[in-house]
């Protein structure tokens, strides 16, 4: 216990204050709960604080809310939670990926895993004639996994095995590639570019609860499994050898987070299309603040990740009106900066 302890220190340089966790922890839920209010008070129709209150208890007690402001309320439920729901996924995702792989540029889309569900859920659009969120996601779990075995494999070519920089320039060849693909199967098909272009860009706004009931199960067991994992990534950040010796099977953690990250990816892209930036972005986040212990980062990634993409969506409603900008693009463009400031003041390294 002794070794792991100070070579995890070593390993990753000062850490936090352990009292001081629990009152980060509670402003990061604080940001999820203002989120959440100003996803469904601002839009097209601003309401005000009352109005939410009275939608939401509407919303509760299974009736329709009067007024106008109320009834807008209702409405942004759904997409609210949809929002919050692959945000969250979408950071956990990130967080696994970069846990697994050891590399703190990974993420679902520098991975490959975003473009490989991308392309097989465009093959059914052209091909199969696929319209359910079920069919969506079926295919975008094939393409996202093959996607990632294909990255991890090429990674793991030649002298050295899967290191960082490998993984991650076999995952930009391979997204490159499968965009192609994407664009090759599209342009001779305009019914089914019509049908893509909105998809591919990333959002929430064709949020109902059909579609959150569809994906809800899956996002939930891939949840707890990423969780589960936790300890055994914290022992694989040790390096291999070390992970054998604390009795970790090396082989088998890093196959079931890496499912579990697929999933959680592969899912919100089905439903909501590929939206970058998010598992990119908050897992560093969360590291600065609490340290490499995997158990908080998984928690503080999920929470984070939705609180950005929840607010993400809202400021595209605000800044497109009368129409709208998608969540993916928000993002990806509030995103870039904020990461240029971390690279900026951290060390980038193997994790």
């Amino acid at each position: 216990m002794t070794l792991q302890t100070d070579e995890t220190r070593r390993a990753a340089g000062p850490q936090p204050a352990a009292r001081r966790r629990p009152l980060v922890l509670l402003g990061i839920g604080a940001a999820v709960g203002v989120a959440v209010i100003l996803s469904l008070a601002l839009g097209s129709r601003p309401v005000s604080l009352a109005e939410v209150a009275d939608g939401l208890s509407a919303w509760l007690e299974g009736r329709t809310a009067e007024g106008i402001g109320a009834i807008a309320v209702q409405e942004r439920i759904p997409r609210t939670v949809l929002a919050l729901v692959a945000g969250a996924a979408l950071g956990l995702s990130g967080a696994l990926m970069q846990a697994v792989t050891r590399n703190p540029i990974a993420d679902p889309g520098i991975l490959g895993v975003n473009t490989g569900a991308a392309l097989f859920v465009v093959c059914g659009i052209a091909f199969l004639g696929i319209t359910s969120p079920l069919q969506y996601l079926g295919l975008a779990l094939v393409g996202g996994t093959l996607a990632a075995a294909f990255v991890y494999v090429v990674g793991s070519l030649g002298p050295g095995g899967s290191t960082p920089i490998k993984l991650a320039l076999a995952g930009a060849a391979t997204t490159a590639a499968l965009s192609s693909l994407v664009s090759a199967v599209l342009l001779p098909r305009i019914a089914a570019m019509d049908a893509f272009r909105f998809w591919q860009v990333g959002g929430v706004a064709g949020a109902d609860w059909a579609t959150l009931g569809v994906i809800a199960p899956l996002l939930a067991v891939a949840a707890l499994i990423a969780l589960f994992c936790a300890p055994a990534l914290n022992a694989l950040a040790l390096g291999d050898e070390v992970a054998v010796g604390l009795g970790v099977k090396v082989g088998a953690a890093r196959l079931i987070a890496s499912a579990a990250g697929v999933a959680l990816c592969a899912a919100v892209t089905a439903i909501a299309g590929p939206i970058a930036f998010v598992g990119l972005m908050v897992p560093h986040v969360a590291r600065m603040l609490f340290g490499p212990d995997q158990r908080w980062i998984l928690l503080v990634s999920a929470l984070g990740g939705a609180a950005l993409l929840a607010v993400s969506d809202t400021i595209g409603r605000l800044i497109g009106y009368p129409g709208e900008v998608e969540a993916g693009i928000i993002t990806a463009f509030v995103g870039a900066p904020i990461l240029v400031l971390i690279a900026r003041r951290t060390r980038m390294k193997a994790l």
